[in-house]
C-alpha cells in the first residue's frame, strides 16, 4: 500500500522538488498536484524536467481521498488556505511556508519539523511545520553547543543563500543581470528565521539568552546556503569535534566532516554536512545545506517518512554532482 500525497502549490519552485521527488518515491503516489493558476496544464508544461517522468496534470480541485498533503505555498497563504480549505481528519498536513513555526502561531497541533531536534515527536505527529532554509543550516550548526548549554555568549552568524531562496516570483533583486556577478546583505541582525532558531535552542537550553547576530546575504549562484558560525567556547579542539559527533551519531542526513566543505558536497541532496574548528577561545563552525531539499522540500519529505513509518532516507539517496 502507498500513501497517497497531495501537493497545493506545486508551480513553484518547491512545488517542483516536491513533485521531483515523489514521483520517484517507492512507497508514494501523488494524488494531485493543485495549482488554480495551471489548472489543466501537464506538470511538465511548467516543470519541463519532468517530460517523461509523468503524465499528470494541475489541478484546481483539492480531492479528500489522500493520506498526507504538502503546503508548498507562499508565507501567511497556509493558514488562508486551510481556513477556507477544511481538511478532512486524518490527513497529515507538512507546512513549508513559516505560517505554523512559530509556538504562538503553532499551538499544540503544529510539531517543529526538524528531525535532528524532533524526531520522535514527528513520528507522532499529524501536522509538521517544516523549518526554513537558513534556520535549518544554521541550528545544524548550534544545537550541539546548545544540548550542552554550551551557548554562553553572542553567537555571530555570516549566511550565504542561492537566488532560489527568493522564491520564483521576480523582484528587483531576482533577475539575472542583478544577482550574476554580484553579492548583497539583507535584512541584517532581523531576518524572520530567527525567532524560529531562538524558540529550538531555548528548547534544548532553557537559561539560553545569549545574542545571535545573523548577517545574511544574497549569492550568486542558484542553490545551497553556506552559514559560517562562531562563539566563544572553553572546550578544546578534541572535545568539539566528539562533541557533534555525538550528538549527530544517530541523524541519517547531518554528517561532521573533519575536513574543510564546500557547497557543491550537498547541492541536489537532502544532507546537512557541519565542519567545527577551535581558534584561540571561539569555536568556529561551517554549515551547508541545498536550500531547496534539506531546506525544503528534501526535509519535508524526510519527515514525512518518520510520520508513516518508512525508512527515513526512502526516495532521497540523492547524489550531488561531482562537479
Amino acid at each position: 500500500m502507498k500513501v497517497r500525497a497531495g501537493i497545493v502549490g506545486g508551480a513553484g519552485y518547491t512545488g517542483g522538488e516536491m513533485i521531483r521527488l515523489l514521483v520517484n518515491h517507492p512507497s508514494v503516489e501523488i494524488a494531485f498536484v493543485n495549482s488554480s493558476s495551471n489548472a489543466g496544464n501537464l506538470l511538465s508544461d511548467v516543470h519541463t524536467d519532468l517530460l517523461g517522468d509523468t503524465d499528470l496534470r494541475f489541478t484546481d480541485q483539492l480531492p479528500q481521498d489522500i493520506d498526507v498533503l504538502f503546503l508548498c505555498v507562499g508565507h501567511g497563504d497556509a493558514k488562508k488556505f486551510l481556513t477556507a480549505n477544511p481538511i478532512a481528519e486524518g490527513i497529515k498536513i507538512i507546512d513549508l511556508s513559516q505560517d505554523f513555526r512559530l509556538k504562538a502561531a503553532a499551538g499544540d497541533q503544529w510539531v517543529y519539523g526538524l528531525p535532528e531536534l524532533n524526531r520522535e515527536r514527528i513520528k507522532a505527529a499529524s501536522y509538521i511545520a517544516n523549518p526554513g532554509c537558513f534556520a535549518t543550516a544554521i541550528q545544524l550548526a548550534l544545537l550541539p553547543l546548545a544540548a550542552k548549554g554550551l551557548l554562553k555568549n553572542e553567537v555571530h552568524i555570516n549566511a550565504t543563500t542561492g537566488s532560489t531562496g527568493a522564491g520564483q516570483s521576480l523582484s528587483a533583486t531576482s533577475h539575472f543581470s542583478w544577482r550574476n556577478n554580484n553579492l548583497s546583505v539583507y535584512k541584517a541582525f532581523e531576518h524572520q528565521h530567527l525567532n524560529e532558531i531562538g524558540e529550538s535552542l531555548l528548547q534544548l537550553a532553557p537559561e539560553f539568552n545569549s545574542e545571535l547576530s545573523f548577517i545574511p546575504q544574497r549569492g550568486d549562484f542558484t542553490r545551497g546556503i553556506l552559514a559560517a558560525v562562531y562563539t566563544e567556547t572553553e572546550l578544546a579542539a578534541e572535545e568539539i569535534e566528539k562533541l557533534y559527533e555525538d550528538y549527530y551519531a544517530e541523524h541519517v542526513f547531518t554528517h561532521v566532516s573533519k575536513k574543510n566543505i564546500d557547497l557543491k558536497q550537498v547541492v541536489n541532496t537532502n544532507k546537512g554536512l557541519v565542519h567545527v574548528e577551535k581558534h584561540g577561545n571561539k569555536v568556529f563552525i561551517v554549515s551547508m545545506i541545498d536550500n531547496l531539499l534539506k531546506g525544503a522540500s528534501g526535509q519535508a519529505v524526510q519527515n514525512m517518512n518518520l510520520m508513516f513509518g518508512l525508512p527515513e532516507r526512502q526516495g532521497l539517496n540523492l547524489k550531488a554532482a561531482a562537479f
